[in-house]
Order: structure tokens, then sequence, then C-alpha cells
């Protein structure tokens, strides 16, 4: 077998593909061995003596399950899969709940359930960290007799 580095460089080079996807196909490697130029490559290329392979793309499968699971069951949330400092997380889940409270008090006074005095004062409460969890917001207003409206 003769030596077609010299070929496959030229035909990388041509076709903007590495060395490694240039396949030399053995039936015509004496062909191939005998052009030098890059106008004989080109043609080689053309007349498909030598292949350019398509490149390899990373399956996105795994990626993806992994990421239903962390989000369906909280798997693969344990101390090796965790980034950043626990304050991070602390923030992250500060962040979601008090958008939560938040998005529920604005669906309450845009439906009428509640005026916007209670939004207010209820607003300022969550922000304050007076609740645990929506269930605790809900709770609470249901003691006070703030729900008698709502239909949920």
């Amino acid at each position: 077998m003769t030596n077609l580095k010299v070929q496959k460089r030229i035909a990388s080079s041509i076709t903007g593909a590495g060395t490694s996807r240039v396949k030399i196909l053995p039936d015509f490697a004496d062909e191939v061995a005998e052009s030098l130029t890059r106008s004989d490559i080109r043609a080689l290329i053309k007349d498909g003596k030598i292949i350019i392979e398509n490149k390899k793309g990373v399956s996105s499968g795994r990626k993806k399950l992994r990421n239903q699971k962390k989000h369906r069951k909280s798997e693969g949330k344990g101390y090796g899969s965790r980034k950043g400092r626990k304050g991070a997380r602390v923030e992250d889940q500060w962040v979601n709940k008090i958008r939560k409270i938040r998005r529920y008090l604005r669906w309450l006074r845009d439906n009428g359930v509640i005026d916007n005095h209670t939004y207010r004062k209820y607003y300022l409460k969550a922000k304050g960290g007076v609740f645990r969890s929506l269930a605790d917001v809900r709770s609470t207003l249901k003691q006070q007799g703030l729900l008698k409206g709502e239909e949920k």
C-alpha cells in the first residue's frame, strides 16, 4: 500500500474536512497516488474515488432522559451533581417560591377575589418571608376569610 498522506491532506484542505474524514477507496489507491495537484484531487473527489465522510454528531438522547429524571423525580441532584455553593441553590429555591406566590396573588387581584389593599399587604408579607409556600398563603387567606369568592 502506498503512502497517501499528502493526497489526504490536500483533499482535507480542499473540502475543509479533517484528514480523518477523508477516505480513499483501495481500488483507486494507485490512481490517487499519482495525482499530486489540487485540481487532480478535486477531480478524484468529484468522481467519487476520494470520499469525505459525514461528521459524527453527539446524540442528545441521554441528556434528554437525564433532564426528565431530574425534573420529574428529583433524581441526579445529589452532592456529586451540584455546582455552585449552597447559598446559590437556596436562592434558586427562594426565587421559584416567591414567583409562584406573587403570580397567585396577582391572579387573585385580577379576578376580583381580593382587593388592591389586601394584595399589597400580602405581597409585602411574601417579600418578608412570612410564608413557607403557596399552600401557606392559601391557608392564611382562608383563615382571614378573604377567599370567599374564589373558584379554583
